[in-house]
């Protein structure tokens, strides 16, 4: 088999690898058992993406053609994360309270969610990514055809397009089945960042092993591979300060403001404190990157023919030298870092055009409605996939365009300075509260105005897009406005100049009109929120609820995020708010939740002007789409306080009428207690008196009379007795004039104790326990539990109206508190009493044997004092009680241990 075939072959099977991989960590993470994903050497080496094939390539043809220049690819990154406490961290702050998917959401939710401001950081950056794109396919091209030359079965010439065209698909496919395959960009793409890792380390293995053999196997050694770097080229290379200083610049922008560093490093963080780890494991990562770049480009320069690519030396060397095994992994190497690279790029560029674009867009065909029928996370996922498919064909069409001529260095620093262009209005949106929206696409405009007539288009030489009379007279014979000598500035490198122009331009132009123009009112909310994010990690508020109906924004929200994923966030926050069922009250608060979620399926903006358009009651068009988060925010800000106090209103006047309704059954119930504790005193006193007559006028009367009369008024007293000893203990306990007798005790025997005097033990009613669930230690009022628990034992025997009554007592643990549940299989308490089952006087029916009622409610007020709780649990096969209970450590319960 050739080479080129084995190369082929190998090259499918590390694929079919990295797939297996990436399915493996997308099963284990949605097991919950990957936790190993979530490590921060993952996530230090996810940052390897840095590291493409213009490091693992390029670095040697840079070393080889500016000598030790090519060290300020690395530094910049490496002062980057060095100064992570105040740069970074406060990146991933923000990006975790705001949900933020790209560096185009980010920017966007800044500068008051502009959802144009979105699209143009979009464009823009798939317009400064198509080379590095391009980049990685010409060097996996080159490699290819580098093993070709070395094949002897291989006769005729590889097409390099042909194999450009292959690598593309085979990367959009691989990128479409695991980099979208969950809509939420905030749920991590565990399996990919495993593969990226993966990829990190395999070549970083394959460059130092390249190294390690050139150095000890070429070279003869440490000296002799001293001696040739001083007897090359290399060594007398004089790199101007300026340039030094301007490319180590260059590369810490494009660290940060890089799609794919964004994602990596923002986007699927799992943890801030990884940072800390990355801040030294990266450094020297790229440092063992690095570290034989040198000694392989003057070994290369040495051995290599006249006129030999130097960007390949890391992979000719050991081809011209019979290490075809080492030759191979230097070609894992090399792929693995054109892929990696290519793929999260993709998955970045295409959540950003999917969230920002291709929505809009379709909000507006579809009628402009967040409510319209329709699924909205199909075609977010669909929009996604094309938009990769869209993203790798552009890349490709530059490869082809531009002819693939270029170093790799040379190419790689054009999207450098392309996306450094997102610097200014980044960290000034994170540290400058007057920066505002129409500062931020001034200096955009400006910076990737200059940069694209400046360097971009000149990269594809003299063409009619540019011809060779503009490059050299400028346009209209204008000299001082030449591309690559901007305002008399010739003679300078062109990657320095255009880099110097652009950047300088746009902050310039960023902060004049910052300073000349006033941020609109949701800038500012946006603008305290990021800056101090420190300070109050969330995100921005400001909804007021407005015309907002829940079952509206049930209907969009189930549309975007799922029917099970909106019905959870829902319930939970109608839980939070005290209601019952799945619709909570469209709160402030609960919109700005609500936003939030959605924004890590849309986009923070058009999640915005979706809730906007609910809020206000109305459909947009695609311009109001656009504005929809400014009009909103102006309104909020001239109106919120009336708007506030009238939706206050609303929610006040319906809990008053929740209160009126359970006063109305209270005081029902108290009537009812009235007319029971007459009946519950006359008839005994009755009976008192009646027989206490009897035996006072004497008479010829047995004596087993005397005692059955004598037996009914003890009875009767004890009735009267137990009766004025609830009302007392009742006053007692709300007064809080209770005194607790804490002491140790076990649940088990108290439950016996309680079965006992409830009169469970007796027959009638089975019981189901599990003594070894009630093997637990309490420190608490022994005597007053019993006292609930014999309650509601009691109240089981008494109103369970099932053929065979049971009951069911089930003891489980859950943040710190014992759950111990009394569940019959009766017919449980209607609905309708559920409400006030704990109120005084309240008794379930008035057919079934009962007392006056204050059980319960003595029960509520004996809980409360013993520092837990008791609830009615709704939903049951019978009637169901939960008891909730502290756990405590008393000196018996650590004995017991």
């Amino acid at each position: 088999m050739g080479a080129l075939n084995v190369i082929v072959l190998v090259s499918l099977i590390y694929v079919a690898l990295l797939f297996c991989v990436a399915f493996a960590a997308d099963r284990a993470a949605a097991r919950g058992r990957g936790t190993w994903l979530r490590s921060p050497i993952v996530y230090t080496l996810s940052l390897s993406i840095y590291c493409t094939a213009w490091t693992f390539y390029g670095a040697v043809g840079f070393a080889a053609r500016s000598g030790l220049e090519y060290l300020t690819i690395y530094l910049g990154p490496t002062l980057v994360m060095v100064g992570w406490w105040w740069t970074l961290r406060k990146m991933v702050r923000v990006g975790r309270s705001q949900r933020i998917t790209s560096i185009a959401d980010l920017i966007s939710s800044r500068f008051g969610k502009s959802n144009a401001l979105a699209v143009c950081v979009t464009v823009l950056a798939v317009i400064a990514s198509t080379p590095y794109i391009a980049l990685q396919l010409q060097s996996v091209t080159i490699s290819f055809a580098a093993f070709a030359a070395v094949d002897p079965t291989h006769t005729g010439e590889i097409s390099e397009t042909g194999v450009a065209l292959w690598v593309a698909i085979g990367l959009m496919v691989f990128t479409i089945l695991f980099g979208t395959r969950n809509l939420d960009a905030n749920e991590r793409h565990h399996g990919l960042v495993m593969a990226i890792a993966v990829e990190a380390v395999v070549k970083l293995f394959a460059l130092l092993a390249v190294g390690v053999f050139v150095v000890w196997g070429l070279a003869g050694g440490v000296e002799q591979t001293l001696a040739r770097i001083d007897a090359s080229a290399i060594a007398r290379w004089e790199v101007p300060g300026s340039r030094w200083v301007g490319l180590t610049l260059l590369s810490a922008a494009a660290f940060m403001c890089l799609p794919r560093m964004f994602q990596v490093m923002v986007v699927e963080n799992e943890d801030e404190a990884h940072l800390r780890t990355a801040s030294w494991a990266f450094p020297t990562y790229v440092m063992l990157m690095s570290l034989f770049v040198v000694p392989i480009a003057a070994v290369g320069l040495d051995l290599s023919p006249m006129g030999a690519n130097p960007d390949l030396f890391v992979l000719t060397l050991p081809l011209a030298n019979g290490q075809d095994g080492l030759a191979v992994l230097s070609f894992l190497g090399g792929f693995s870092s054109a892929t990696s690279m290519v793929i999260v790029a993709a998955i970045a560029l295409s959540t950003m055009v999917s969230n920002h674009v291709v929505m809009p867009v379709w909000l507006h065909m579809t009628g402009g409605s967040a409510v319209i029928s329709g699924d909205v996370r199909a075609v977010a996922i669909r929009a996604r996939r094309l938009s990769i498919m869209v993203i790798l064909f552009l890349g490709y069409l530059y490869f082809r365009v531009s002819g693939g001529g270029a170093a790799l260095a040379a190419i790689g620093l054009i999207s450098f300075v392309g996306v450094a262009q997102f610097l200014p209005a980044l960290l000034g949106g994170l540290f400058w509260r007057g920066a505002n929206r129409r500062g931020a696409l001034a200096g955009l405009a400006v910076g990737f105005a200059i940069w694209m007539y400046s360097l971009f288009l000149p990269s594809f030489g003299a063409s009619a897009v540019m011809p060779q009379g503009l490059l050299e007279n400028g346009p209209m014979g204008l000299g001082w406005l030449r591309p690559q000598a901007l305002f008399g500035a010739a003679g300078m490198d062109p990657v320095v100049h255009a880099f110097m122009w652009s950047l300088s331009l746009n902050i310039v132009v960023f902060v004049f009109v910052s300073l000349i123009s006033f941020p609109q009112p949701v800038e500012r909310l946006q603008g305290a929120q990021f800056v101090n994010v420190f300070d109050h990690s969330a995100p921005s508020g400001g909804w007021t609820g407005g015309l907002a109906q829940s079952e509206d924004l049930m209907i969009m929200a189930q549309r975007i995020m799922g029917a099970q994923e909106a019905q959870a966030l829902f319930g939970e926050a109608a839980r939070a708010q005290g209601m019952s069922g799945y619709l909570p009250e469209p709160t402030p608060d609960f919109l700005s939740r609500l936003e939030r979620s959605l924004a890590g399926s849309v986009g923070a903006a058009t999640a915005h002007a979706m809730i906007s358009q609910i809020v206000g009651g109305a459909s947009v068009s695609v311009q109001d789409l656009m504005a929809v988060a400014d009009e909103t925010a102006q309104i909020m800000e001239y109106s919120s306080q009336l708007e506030m106090k009238t939706e206050e209103q609303a929610r006040t006047a319906r809990q008053l009428r929740q209160v009126n309704e359970k006063l109305t059954q209270i005081s029902v119930q108290k009537d009812a207690f009235l007319s029971q504790i007459s009946h519950e005193l006359r008839t005994p006193m009755t009976s008192i008196r009646a027989f206490s007559e009897i035996l006072r006028d004497g008479g010829e009367m047995p004596p087993e009379g005397q005692r059955r009369y004598a037996s009914i008024i003890h009875d009767e007293a004890i009735r009267l007795t137990r009766l004025l000893d609830d009302l007392l203990d009742l006053s007692v306990l709300e007064n809080a004039q209770i005194v607790l007798s804490l002491q140790d005790g076990q649940l088990g025997p108290l439950l016996d104790r309680a079965a006992v005097a409830a009169g469970l033990t007796e027959g009638g009613m089975e019981m189901r326990r599990d003594p070894e669930a009630e093997r637990v230690w309490l420190h608490t009022d022994t005597d007053r539990l019993a006292q609930v628990f014999i309650n509601l034992m009691s109240n089981a025997r008494k109103y369970c109206d099932a053929d065979a009554p049971r009951l069911d007592i089930r003891v489980a643990e859950s943040d710190g508190q014992l759950h111990v549940d009394f569940i019959d299989n009766g017919s449980g308490i209607p609905a309708s009493q559920q409400g006030t089952v704990f109120e005084k006087f309240s008794r379930v029916s008035e057919t079934k044997a009962g007392g006056a009622g204050l059980g319960l409610a003595i029960c509520r007020e004996i809980m409360a004092r013993l520092g837990g709780g008791i609830d009615y649990l709704p939903g049951q096969a019978g009637g169901a009680f939960r008891v909730y209970l502290p756990v405590g450590r008393g000196a018996a319960a650590e004995a017991a241990q």
